[in-house]
């Protein structure tokens, strides 16, 4: 892995040229674009990729997101025209409605009625009733009274046969149990009798083990007679055997470890004197190319100007980023200043925008419901009345349904204009004239002139008596007194009065509209400009970001060619220091491996003859196994004496065991034998006593009988009487329950009627709920509110409730409606002009990012052809060096773009065609990727570069060949070669050796042994 700038140190491993050999062509252009360092062009491009890709997913997003925007607009304008019918529909919904809770409110009050009368006949019966039941349960009262002393009797004497019946069961019980008990008193003592023969059976059995114990115990204790003597004698000779043994053991052992430490020390030493002559060699050659190379560095001078140059370069463009950034500041600061302002008026706009939208919304809803139709068609009078705020209410209660009639005396129902009356009647005093605050054709002139406003109903009240025929008094809060007393209380609004307020309302409304239309203009025009605003100063930071960019990129050229030309200077610097040290290192390691050498050659010199060393410990090997042999059987005779003795000791403790176990159960049979004869003479007087008993049982059983009949006729007689007392208190029952059912089903009638009553009472309470849930009224204002003329026939209940369901399908068949749809308009509208912003920003950024990435592109071209070039002319010549000849080139396959082609690797070695990398044999491909990796190498270098293991597939012949090139590239490159190998003709190719060795079992140590001073060590000796 070639460093490419900051890398220091390269690796060369094994598995590495098998990885070169096996990869495939796209795989192995790596090594190009490491050689040429476009490692962070790639990532550069590949982020700005994922920059552009990210950029095209918003845009598609937005696209999508306005086309969606789009089609809930088309849909929210088709929402407001259904709003609009909505309101129609619900305000021809209102008055069906009341017109239907209107029915039903009457019918409910002509149920209730009729469901109280129904209660009240009800109630009679269950008076009468009452009585009847009364009468009945005094009878039955009296019948039962006499059954509980009846009841007594009975019970008494039932207790007195039943006691006399469990005496008997009890008898029969006892002799049953006495049987058994005798049975049981038999088998106990048979048991007895048998305990008492197994006992005396184990007497007999324990005194005849414990003669057979006493003969065994005397046989074992004679043959025990002289067996510590024979213990002692047999471990005398085991002892004497084992010393003996051990004593020539050791002899052996000393004199077979002197020989083998003679022998190792001989064979280290012979290997240490080769390996120092040598080093000694091929450190006196190292030597000398160190001092050839030190005289041609320092030579050669390194590039100061151009330092100095780079260095100027460098302040200046440093500078010049300083000011580009100063602007840039100074832009992005401006932008946000301006884009702070922009939305400080986009919020007042759209607050002028929601009061304009507002206040016209308003306009128009009130405009369609003062619409009439067509004006020119007998328009309402009220149309042409003015009343000044407040009014409203007094002039609609005043005047009524009436203000609706045309003043177009070609309508059927009109206003006549006729002149003043000349004798008008005056009104009452502290009553103002109605028509002071009303501006009214002349056809009102004789009803205003005729109502009085007042402040309070009491006022009105005190003056009724004062009022003519044709005058009314009026409060501002919709009070009527009329001459004639009728009377309408304060808060009864009337469709004149609303239709007046409205008619108010439009009027200020179309003055507030025109401000607010103004203020709307004004603030659309101030968020115009700071958008525009906006757009240029985001133009100018765009600008002073390129400038930004391009002087940092100026800047990074320049630090990359001072870096370029510090590298040089300090690889020359430490090339020279390098080649300094290594000579004063060569000349050190020189003269140690002299030393070395020298004394290697004393301590061979000095080390004994072992000749007769190994004769002897031939002798000593054959005396050690007979006296092994001779141990054996002594130990062999020490174990069987001790087991014998073992043995007899562990029979000897269980023969005393024994006899005391047939001891103990000897002593325990004769006392169980005195306890079974005791416990015999005991069961035989119970069973004497137990024979004794049945003929006492059979004479109480004969007395218990006789009274047992006498207790049964007892019984017999008070249950006739308790019966005929049981009989006429069923019959009482009887009639009891038939007049109590008869009670009951009037009681159900009564609460069946009550629950009537109740069920009325709560359907007219639902309904009032309804009444007031649904339309906010009283049932006694729902006529007034539905429109029904008096003097003709309700409408059908069914045909109304029919319409009104008609009504409010059509209502639902709307589907949802969006009483918001014109606000939620506008704000779509700040939304998609939002979006379409938005979108012009990513398109400018998308086609930014194409640029750059085409700009990264060709320039990794360019770096990735230039390293081809080079990677191929190194790659050629390590080729026939490494194979003595042939031919060798790289194409570029797969594809037309250098950056996506893969690398392929043709070779020809000596005596061979050309052909493809995979064709050759295991050798020859691991030469040629070795050739690859080292014109990577040489393309790139580094000052420090790491072989590991590199040289394990192949053979001697290229091994030599593969040092070969390693001496050559290190004496021309300025960097040092690490190799980790095992093959023996590379270490003895390198110029210093360290590896690890263990003098003694379990200690490692570090050996560094320097080859070149180790041959001229030997060269000088």
């Amino acid at each position: 892995d070639q460093g490419s700038g900051s890398r220091s140190t390269a690796l060369v491993s094994q598995g590495k040229i098998g990885a070169v050999i096996a990869a495939k062509p796209t795989e192995r252009r790596l090594l190009l674009e490491e050689a040429a360092g476009i490692r962070g062009l790639h990532s550069r491009r590949h982020e700005a990729e994922l920059r552009l890709k990210g950029a095209e997913t918003n845009l598609d997003r937005l696209d999508d997101i306005l086309v969606t925007l789009e089609s809930q607009m088309n849909g929210l304008k088709k929402q407001a025209r259904q709003a609009t019918r909505y309101r129609n529909l619900s305000d021809l919904i209102r008055t069906a409605e009341a017109t239907l809770f209107y029915l039903r409110w009457t019918t409910a009050e002509k149920d209730l009625d009729k469901y109280r009368v129904q209660l009240s006949e009800v109630e009679a019966e269950v008076n009468r009733l009452g009585v009847i039941v009364a009468e009945a349960g005094t009878e039955q009262a009296e019948a039962a009274a006499d059954i509980p002393a009846l009841r007594d009797a009975e019970a008494a004497s039932g207790a007195a046969l039943q006691r006399l019946v469990i005496a008997r069961d009890g008898l029969d019980e006892e002799e049953k149990r006495i049987e058994a008990q005798a049975a049981d008193t038999r088998h106990r003592i048979e048991e007895t009798i048998a305990d008492t023969t197994r006992e005396q059976s184990l007497i007999t059995d324990a005194e005849a083990a414990h003669t057979r114990l006493s003969e065994e115990h005397a046989a074992i204790v004679a043959a025990r007679e002289g067996e510590e003597e024979n213990r002692e004698r047999a471990g005398s000779e085991l002892a004497a055997a084992g010393e003996a043994v051990e004593a020539h053991e050791t002899a052996l052992s000393g004199l077979t470890q002197r020989v083998a430490d003679t022998e190792a020390r001989r064979g280290s030493l012979q290997r240490r004197l080769d390996d120092l002559t040598q080093r000694q060699t091929r450190l006196g050659g190292r030597l000398e190319e160190l001092t050839a190379e030190r005289a041609r560095l320092e030579a050669d001078a390194p590039e100061a100007d151009a330092l100095s140059d780079a260095e100027a370069d460098l302040a200046r463009t440093e500078s010049a980023v300083g000011d580009a950034h100063e602007v840039l500041e100074a832009a992005e600061t401006a932008q946000k200043t301006a884009e702070a302002e922009r939305e400080a008026l986009r919020g007042t706009l759209n607050e002028a925008r929601d009061a304009a939208t507002k206040l016209a919304a308003e306009r128009e809803a009130l405009s369609k419901l003062l619409d009439t139709g067509d004006p020119d068609m007998f328009p309402p009078l009220i149309d042409a009345v003015s009343v000044e705020p407040g009014f409203e209410i007094a002039l609609g209660t005043a005047l009524g349904d009436e203000i609706e009639a045309p003043i177009d005396e070609a309508a059927d129902i009109h206003w006549r204009a006729l002149p003043p009356l000349t004798d008008a009647p005056h009104l009452p005093a502290g009553a103002t004239p109605l028509s002071q605050w009303v501006q009214a054709p002349a056809a009102l002139a004789r009803r205003l002139a005729q109502i009085g406003v007042v402040d309070t109903l009491a006022g009105a009240d005190a003056m009724i008596a004062r009022l003519r025929p044709g005058q009314r008094l009026v409060t501002r809060d919709g009070a009527l007194v009329r001459w004639d007393g009728y009377t309408i209380a304060a808060g009864a609004t009337t469709s004149a009065a609303r239709r007046l307020e409205q008619r108010n309302r439009l009027r200020e409304l179309e003055g507030q509209a025109t401000g607010a239309n103004q203020r709307l203009a004004d603030a659309d025009r101030a968020f115009e400009q700071a958008r525009e605003l906006v757009q240029q100063r985001t133009e100018a930071v765009q600008a002073a970001r390129d400038g930004v960019r391009n002087t940092e990129k100026a800047l990074a050229d320049i630090r990359e060619a001072l870096s370029k030309i510090k590298e040089r200077m300090a690889a020359h610097g430490s090339r020279l220091a390098a080649v300094g040290e290594q000579i004063t290192t060569q000349e050190s390691d020189l003269a140690e491996a002299g030393g070395q050498l020298e004394e290697a050659r004393g301590e061979l010199a000095a080390l004994p003859d072992i000749n007769g060393d190994r004769t002897q410990i031939e002798t000593m090997r054959e005396e050690l196994s007979g006296l092994r042999t001779h141990l054996m059987e002594c130990r062999a005779r020490h174990d069987e004496i001790e087991r014998m003795a073992r043995e007899r000791a562990q029979r000897l403790e269980a023969i005393s065991r024994e006899t005391q176990s047939w001891a103990d159960r000897k002593q325990g049979s004769g006392s169980r034998l005195e306890e079974l004869t005791a416990r015999r003479t005991e069961l035989e007087a119970v069973r004497e006593e137990l024979a004794a008993k049945p003929a006492t049982l059979n004479e109480r059983r004969q007395a218990l009988l006789s009274e047992i009949e006498k207790a049964e006729q007892n019984r017999r007689d008070a249950a006739d009487k308790l019966q005929t007392a049981e009989t006429r208190l069923a019959e009482a029952d009887k009639k009891l329950r038939t007049v109590e059912a008869d009670m009951a089903r009037a009681r159900e009638n009564r609460v069946r009627a009550e629950g009537s009553v109740e069920q009325a009472l709560q359907t007219c309470h639902a309904i009032a709920e309804r009444v007031d849930d649904r339309l906010e009224c009283r049932p006694d204002q729902l006529f007034e509110i539905s429109g029904l003329d008096p003097e003709k026939d309700l409408p059908d209940l069914e045909q109304t409730e029919r319409k009104v369901e008609r009504l409010q399908r059509e209502r639902e068949t709307m589907g949802p409606v969006n009483l918001r749809a014109e606000q939620e308009m506008r704000e779509l509208e700040e939304q998609i002009e939002t979006l379409n912003t938005e979108r012009e920003d990513l398109i400018k950024a998308i086609d930014k990012l194409r640029r750059g990435i085409s700009e990264l592109n060709r320039e990794g071209r360019q770096r990735l052809l230039q390293s081809f070039e080079e990677v191929n002319t190194h790659f050629q010549e390590l080729f026939q060096k490494l194979f003595g000849g042939g031919q060798a080139h790289l194409e570029l396959t797969e594809a037309d773009d250098p950056l996506d082609a893969g690398l392929e690797i043709m070779a020809s070695p000596p005596g061979k065609k050309m052909q493809n990398l995979t064709l050759l044999s295991g050798g020859e491909q691991a030469l040629t990727a070795l050739s690859l990796l080292f014109a990577v190498f040489l393309t790139n270098p580094s000052p420090i570069c790491v072989l590991d293991e590199v040289d394990a597939p192949l053979d001697d012949a290229n091994v030599d060949r593969f040092c070969a090139m390693l001496e050559h590239m290190s004496k021309q490159e300025s960097t040092r070669f690490l190799v980790i190998t095992h093959h023996r003709m590379t270490m003895a190719r390198m110029d210093r050796l360290y590896g690890v060795t263990m003098s003694e079992r379990g200690v490692s140590q570090l050996v560094s042994v320097d080859l070149q001073k180790a041959e001229q060590i030997r060269q000088t000796a």
